[in-house]
């Protein structure tokens, strides 16, 4: 069956019919456009991938999702301290396929992770690695990032954000398509609490140099390092698939950790 089909049932047999516009393509699991035409169509920064999701995935999305999950609709306010039950909460942009994700989460029991892409295979693998795991601090958004953060989080609600390996842009033309930007780090500033650590990390060189000089620049975020250049990985970032790809490539990996100003 393919992702654009449904089954139904006519008598004895199983027929297929075309799944409509917007249906989502698990029941019960992630929308397929969550925020829908609530919202302004801007400029994204992220490309939805189009990839096969696995028995198990679809059986995580479904079974998991009502409990775990959540969409990005913009249309109402999250309450992270009952979602957590007063934990701490950092969030993840964009986690792939949540192995790095779960792997934080499970050594980190005392810090919420509201992760959040728009990848459904990934969705439905951090689902199920949680699960396996008996991770009861992850939490799964489906959507976009800006409308999480602009509309559905409340001022000074995060305790930390990270950004790990976010899509670079390379093509000069593209490079206003990249997430970390003047506009997106006042919007981050205001969720997080002065003090939170904004943790990004990269193997594309020159979006590593645009991300220090624009983080740099900001007048609501301070470098951790006295130096004033990149931090090496810390302990607590594992080494993803994805970036070992990268070092097996020759590519150098930076990563970035910046203070939230203020008191």
């Amino acid at each position: 069956m393919s992702e654009f089909e449904s089954a139904t049932t006519e008598g004895p047999r199983t027929v297929t019919a075309p799944r409509a516009k917007g249906e989502p393509r698990f029941p019960g699991g992630p929308a397929a456009d969550p925020a829908g035409s609530h919202h302004e169509r801007r400029i994204r920064s992220f490309q939805p991938r189009r990839s096969r999701v696995t028995p198990g995935q679809a059986d995580a999305l479904q079974r998991l999702w009502p409990t775990w999950g959540l969409d990005v609709d913009g249309l109402r306010g999250l309450d992270l301290e009952e979602m957590f039950d007063g934990l701490p909460v950092v969030l993840e942009i964009g986690f792939g396929m949540g192995e790095a994700t779960a792997q934080m989460a499970a050594a980190d029991p005392g810090t919420g992770i509201l992760a959040v892409d728009v990848h459904t295979p990934g969705q439905g693998n951090l689902l199920g690695l949680a699960d396996r795991m008996g991770l009861s601090n992850v939490r799964v958004a489906n959507g976009d990032a800006i409308i999480l953060l602009r509309e559905m989080l409340a001022a000074d609600a995060l305790d930390g954000l990270r950004v790990y390996f976010p899509d670079p842009w390379p093509k000069k033309r593209h490079h206003k398509r990249r997430l970390i930007q003047p506009e997106f780090l006042t919007l981050a500033a205001r969720r997080m609490k002065p003090g939170a650590v904004l943790h990004c990390a990269t193997d594309w060189e020159p979006y590593a140099d645009q991300m220090l000089e624009v983080l740099t620049a900001h007048p609501d975020f301070e470098n951790t390092r006295a130096d004033g250049g990149f931090a090496p990985r810390p302990p607590f970032r594992p080494l993803t698939r994805f970036e070992g790809q990268g070092l097996d490539k020759g590519h150098a990996v930076h990563d970035l950790l910046f203070r939230r100003a203020g008191s």
